[in-house]
């Protein structure tokens, strides 16, 4: 099953996205790494190393999708891939979608079963769902 690995600058934004993605979708495997150990805000690279890790050991090769919450956390996750070989890399995609309504969707689906393909295009979606009706 794909997995999500969310990468933010708050520790308990992270850990709250994860609780969320838990409880709608308790199987898939999900991982956050979020702020700095002294509860600053910020990324660690290392830890976003052992976040990834940790993901793609439960994910059999189906894959990981990556969401992150502001531009700044991919130069954390670009420190995580290269803790990885190439060959794990190749499991990996970053997502644009937006942090909090992608991760949920692409959970949703991910729980279906379907490839990393899918899952990655469900979060993207979240960006065009709107959150009321319109008139």
């Amino acid at each position: 099953m794909v997995g999500l690995l969310l990468v933010g600058h708050s520790e308990d934004v992270v850990r709250g996205l994860v609780a969320m993605i838990a409880q709608a979708a308790p199987s898939v495997p999900v991982a956050g790494a979020g702020g700095l150990g002294d509860g600053r805000l910020g990324t660690n690279g290392l830890d976003v190393a052992d976040a990834l890790r940790s993901v793609l050991a439960r994910t059999a090769d189906d894959g990981v999708l990556v969401l992150l919450d502001l531009g700044s956390a991919s130069m954390a996750l670009d420190v995580a891939l290269d803790e990885l070989d190439v060959a794990a890399r190749e499991h990996i995609r970053v997502s644009e979608a937006p942090f909090v309504e992608g991760a949920v969707l692409a959970a949703v689906v991910a729980a279906g079963g379907v490839d990393l393909e899918a899952v990655a295009h469900a979060a993207e979606r979240a960006a065009s769902v709107p959150k009321r009706t319109r008139d």
